[in-house]
């Protein structure tokens, strides 16, 4: 069948969005409609090198829909099924699964390979292969997926809200509060560095795990205002003002954790996060970086104040299992998720959907891929 998608062709530059074939599922895939997709900022370090991949790889890993068809082998989903993503295809298998770890899956060696899990391609286009995002390529009306990449939705699940819990949001929350990450307690002070569509799910998370102070850090008023609108008990414009007033409010003790969720880690923030927490506190890195940076922390400070950096990906949890818990708070009306889509695009503005955000404009973007 054929599938109009946005497509990396070179290692950096613009998604082009054209038409590709698609194959049919083998074993262990299956089929999908993908009706809308969030724009996360790790698509956009595809268009501006940040990260390395093999192109050409049609863009996106957020994404919602329905499942069309089921290959040979899968059981548990139908025709019909509506689901959203996650972009870890766990085995179920390797040592990190079985420990409880499915974000760390070995699997996880696929995601910018451009290849299925078995080393082929579904999709093709200019005489060649096209590789996937994590092998989703929610930027496509229609893909190919790992059905161990699909989270099937309760039928009253809306299905533009669920697209941006596919990475977002438990990447946000679950940084904030599960127990690898900073593991968040009631009387908590947190402090959050950078308010995009990972940030903003970190300030609900610490919000709702209880923490006394939420301090979310962006230069953006637009990102602070909706912060302190979805749970941040403060919200400053730099890291020195947030600095001075925690050491204030916390009598030169420090803030119990520091997570840093910008749209691409430096030095500076690296050690403005490090400075922030108290002596046992942890500095929580979520946020990606060049493959090159190296960062620089005082060794005296790491030992004898017995500070932890740690990172996280995917917030440090089990996907298949978080994913269906943020679905339930937000139908239950304790997770916010409305709030969070500022602008909705079509599948051909795209790249404005990205310039948009990196202009700061928006918490998250959402292409309406079937609209």
């Amino acid at each position: 069948m054929k599938t109009r998608a946005a497509v990396m062709w070179k290692a950096t530059g613009n998604y082009e969005v054209e038409e590709l074939e698609l194959d049919a599922p083998k074993e262990g895939e299956v089929l999908v409609r993908f009706d809308y997709a969030g724009l996360c900022h790790t698509d956009e370090h595809l268009r501006n090198g940040d990260l390395g991949f093999t192109p050409p790889m049609v863009g996106g890993h957020e994404g919602a829909g329905i499942v069309e068809e089921v290959g040979p082998g899968v059981t548990h989903l139908k025709a019909g099924d509506p689901f959203v993503t996650s972009w870890m295809p766990s085995c179920g298998r390797c040592r990190f699964c079985v420990t409880g770890q499915t974000n760390l899956c070995d699997n996880g060696a696929f995601l910018m390979s451009g290849t299925m899990l078995d080393g082929t391609q579904r999709l093709h286009g200019r005489g060649q292969g096209v590789g996937a995002v994590d092998l989703l390529g929610t930027f496509s009306q229609w893909n190919v997926i790992p059905a161990a990449c699909v989270v099937p939705l309760p039928p009253e699940m809306p299905l533009d809200k669920a697209a941006i819990v596919a990475c977002g949001v438990p990447t946000g929350w679950g940084s904030a509060v599960n127990v690898n990450a900073a593991n968040t307690r009631p009387g908590d002070r947190i402090v959050i560095y950078g308010i995009g569509g990972i940030g903003i799910n970190a300030v609900q998370g610490a919000a709702h795990a209880g923490a006394e102070l939420v301090i979310a850090v962006d230069p953006v008023a637009f990102k602070r205002e909706k912060a302190l609108e979805l749970g941040a008990t403060h919200a400053f414009a730099s890291a020195e003002e947030a600095h001075d007033f925690v050491w204030s409010e916390t009598r030169g003790v420090g803030a119990d954790a520091a997570i840093i969720t910008v749209g691409l880690v430096d030095k500076q923030v690296v050690s403005d996060g490090f400075s922030m927490i108290r002596k046992g506190g942890r500095l929580v890195i979520t946020a990606v970086s060049s493959p090159d940076l190296l960062i620089e922390i005082p060794s005296f400070e790491l030992t004898l104040y017995q500070k932890a950096i740690v990172g996280s990906l995917f917030g440090s949890g089990n996907p298949h299992y978080d994913i269906p818990k943020l679905i339930d708070l937000y139908l239950r009306g304790s997770l916010k998720l409305d709030q969070l889509i500022t602008t909705r695009y079509g599948l051909d503005d795209v790249n404005k959907g990205y310039d948009d955000m990196l202009a700061g404009k928006n918490i998250r973007g959402l292409l309406e891929i079937s609209h």
